[in-house]
């Protein structure tokens, strides 16, 4: 059980990058104009609409976020903070 603690803050660090850099590329993906997406290619060949796309973008930003609020809080209190 002793060699578990040091692998879980390991484990949780490590998530915590991966999502946090996951987050700031979806967040740079955003357009502030509103286009989103817009200079990908073929984007409206995977989703419906471009409407489709930014929501799913929104989506996926919003539960990494999520993600990664979790991992922080977590990451926290088995610190100790």
């Amino acid at each position: 059980m002793e060699n578990l603690v040091p692998f879980l803050r390991i484990l949780l660090q490590v998530l915590q990058l991966i999502v946090a850099v996951f987050l700031v590329l979806l967040v740079l993906i955003h357009s502030p104009k509103g286009d989103g997406l817009g200079g990908f290619g073929g984007t409206s060949q995977i989703f419906s609409s471009q409407k489709g796309a930014e929501a799913a973008l929104n989506k996926t930003t919003a539960w990494t976020a999520g993600i990664f609020y979790v991992v922080s809080f977590a990451l926290a209190n088995y610190l100790g903070y």
